[in-house]
């Protein structure tokens, strides 16, 4: 019994989204390699065929980057994996393929005239397009959109890709949380840090949390945010998104902040959906007496 128990070839139209495909493939766990020559591979195949490997899906791409008009070494190599392999082939209006490389201003692999290359691949590609287990129109698809048409059609949705979340508490006063996709402010709540005893501590230590959750606005505030998390998680995972950064904000980015983090975490570290990791970018920050 061999190891690589799947293997995806992804094929199709320059600026149809193989790169958009590898990534949900990637995602899902897939060992992925772009642009890589037909002819290597059967010698991919061998590779992870053999005693000890570990990998037991993987995706390719493969495009004119490499093969230029020449898809008929790419469709040899695929007679020679017969029942070995899924091809998907990715395709768009040609139209579609012209705002494309017009919007990236990169040029056509086939051509300088971005027109005559699409015509010229989509010749090239005719019979692969025929074999191909599943074709995807990405016209008009946003990238999340064909990202989840691939997870539908080819990957196993009894089993998908658990969401990455990472919590990051920081602290205003050092500047702005960096690529976050939810932010929230917790400045409204008491801060330990007019406490003498309590300043040099961080979120982790019961007593700045106790004291953090004296008047009750605390648990209000997880009343709210809680369910809503709840509610935004499995829609971020339909929509095929990989990975979420919440950042929870306070002055300093030490007491409050680090202490909710703390706690939204372990909240979610049980759950099967997702991965949940805790940072503290602030929270080790030299705090003044």
């Amino acid at each position: 019994m061999t190891a690589l128990d799947d293997l995806v070839v992804i094929t199709g139209a320059s600026g149809a989204g193989k790169s958009t495909a590898m990534n949900a493939f990637e995602d899902a766990g897939y060992f992925c390699v772009d642009n890589l020559p037909p002819q290597m591979i059967r010698n991919l195949v061998e590779l992870f065929e053999h005693d000890g490997s570990r990998v037991e899906r993987a995706a390719v791409v493969v495009d004119a980057r490499t093969v230029g008009e020449d898809f008929e070494s790419l469709e040899a190599v695929l007679d020679q994996l017969e029942g070995k392999h899924r091809l998907l082939f990715l395709d768009a209006d040609p139209d579609a393929l012209v705002d494309r490389f017009k919007e990236t201003r990169r040029r056509h692999p086939l051509s300088g005239l971005i027109a005559e290359g699409i015509d010229l691949e989509g010749r090239a590609l005719g019979p692969l397009r025929a074999r191909a287990d599943l074709v995807i129109d990405s016209t008009g698809l946003k990238a999340h959109e064909l990202r989840r048409r691939i997870a539908e059609q080819l990957l196993d949705t009894a089993a998908p890709g658990r969401l990455a979340v990472t919590i990051e508490s920081f602290g205003f006063k050092h500047g702005p949380a960096r690529d976050a996709d939810l932010v929230f402010d917790v400045r409204f709540l008491p801060n330990p840090h007019y406490v003498r005893e309590l300043r040099p501590l961080t979120g982790r230590d019961p007593r700045v949390v106790e004291h953090v959750a004296r008047d009750g606005q605390l648990a209000d505030f997880y009343a709210h945010l809680e369910p809503l998390l709840d509610w935004l998680l499995p829609r971020y995972v339909a929509e095929g998104k990989s990975h979420l950064l919440i950042a929870i904000g306070c002055t300093g980015g030490r007491h409050r902040s680090v202490a909710i983090t703390e706690h939204l975490a372990a909240r979610w570290q049980e759950r099967d959906d997702v991965l949940v990791e805790a940072r503290h970018r602030d929270a080790d920050r030299f705090a003044k007496p």
